[in-house]
């Protein structure tokens, strides 16, 4: 039975991909680092940015301690949010989806690597922040994606004051990225993926892949569940 659908943000909910390798960058260059954007979609994308940094250091690119490592993460929140006001908007298709879930009952969160002042941001502005039950963004996980952690947290909020409870087998989580594929099938949840971000062929781990979240029916994630 499906019982609740557990969203990705960036690159199933808004095409803000874009906007992070911009921000990061921006940030990056006082450093003397710069990303291209094939790197950055083949190894830094699905990471928190945390986790971006950290890596950064780690392959020698970014000359910096640790302890720094939460200043970039607020300097680059500052210039995400200024390029998300201006120049971030909601993927085509999402809003009927999100209705058709509402319409169906069925309950959804976000589980997402980005923080949580930038995806509360954008839902504020699109008006779709009430269709979302729970949000868990990097800031509430020690490890991000592709560690379970973030779904199985997703899970646990869920659950609170619910009765009977919901199982990971009874969700649905719709990705755009190998990283949230693995971290989905690691919390023993069901898997879609949108190809916004990467092509079929990157996602084909995923149990159904589709180009737009208005391919998808009621039907299609029913069967997964049952």
């Amino acid at each position: 039975m499906l019982r609740a659908v557990i969203f990705d943000f960036d690159g199933v909910i808004t095409d803000s991909e874009i906007l992070h390798y911009r921000a990061f960058n921006e940030v990056l260059a006082h450093y003397g680092v710069e990303l291209t954007k094939q790197d950055y979609y083949k190894t830094y994308l699905g990471l928190s940015d945390v986790d971006c940094y950290k890596l950064l250091i780690k392959q020698g690119k970014l000359s910096i301690g640790p302890t720094q490592i939460d200043s970039l993460v607020q300097q680059k929140d500052l210039v995400f949010k200024k390029l998300a006001q201006t120049e971030g908007h909601i993927i085509e298709g999402v809003r009927d989806f999100l209705n058709l879930l509402a319409k169906n009952n069925i309950p959804m969160a976000i589980c997402s690597g980005a923080l949580l002042s930038e995806i509360e941001l954008i839902l504020e502005e699109a008006a779709l922040r009430a269709f979302f039950e729970v949000v868990v963004s990097a800031e509430q996980v020690k490890r991000g994606k592709p560690s379970p952690e973030g779904f199985l947290l997703v899970l646990k909020k869920l659950n609170h004051s619910r009765k009977p409870l919901i199982r990971a087998t009874e969700c649905v989580v719709i990705e755009d990225s190998h990283w949230g594929l693995r971290a989905a099938e690691a919390a023993k949840m069901h898997t879609v993926a949108v190809t916004n971000t990467y092509d079929a062929d990157q996602l084909a781990q995923a149990e159904k892949i589709v180009g737009r979240l208005s391919e998808l029916t009621i039907n299609d994630l029913q069967q997964f569940c049952r």
